[in-house]
């Protein structure tokens, strides 16, 4: 499959898997699911036929490892702006996380801190690295270090997905470092 293929595949999937699954008629279970051959059906029959091999092809190359199979079930890993519970236990996030931005946003996170928005959760990286490629889809990336060892004594609860991204229900400004932005 060629990557210009591989890209919309993968668009289709997100857009469907995380926000407007009824808008192709498939319906995820409490856990974000669903059978794979009722996903395909499903894009059949809205013009968009993906075939098996296709599916697979686009969750093993992903490099955000966006989806999981589960035997006969795919999901989305996170990002849902619709209700799914994905099930993660709370885990022990290392003493900072980092989350990639871009300056306009700057202003109303130094006094909200960071907000889940549309979304579930906010998403944190592992490393700087990771955060500047999250933070450049948008323009010039700037990177936040979190102080998530501190949020986790402080109680918050952190949970991380299947494909190493950590969720935190919200990050106030104080543990936020904004030196350099």
């Amino acid at each position: 499959m060629d990557e210009r293929r591989t890209v919309k595949v993968s668009k289709h999937l997100a857009k469907h898997l995380r926000h407007q699954p009824e808008r192709i008629g498939i319906t995820l279970d409490a856990n974000g699911w669903v059978e794979i051959d009722e996903l395909l059906r499903a894009l059949a029959a809205h013009r968009f036929p993906v075939s098996r091999a296709e599916l697979e092809h686009v969750v093993a190359v992903n490099d955000k490892r966006r989806f999981a199979i589960d035997g006969s079930r795919i999901r989305a890993n996170q990002g849902h702006t619709v209700a799914v519970d994905l099930d993660l236990p709370a885990a022990t996030p290392p003493a900072y996380l980092y989350h990639g931005t871009v300056p306009t946003n700057l202003p109303a996170i130094r006094v909200q801190g960071l907000r889940p928005m549309r979304r579930h959760h906010v998403h944190l990286s592992p490393d700087r690295q990771t955060a500047i490629r999250v933070g450049a889809r948008r323009g010039r990336p700037v990177v936040l270090p979190v102080d998530s060892g501190a949020m986790h004594r402080a109680g918050h609860v952190f949970r991380v997905s299947t494909n190493g991204v950590w969720l935190a229900d919200a990050v106030p400004p104080e543990f936020l470092r904004f030196s350099g932005t």
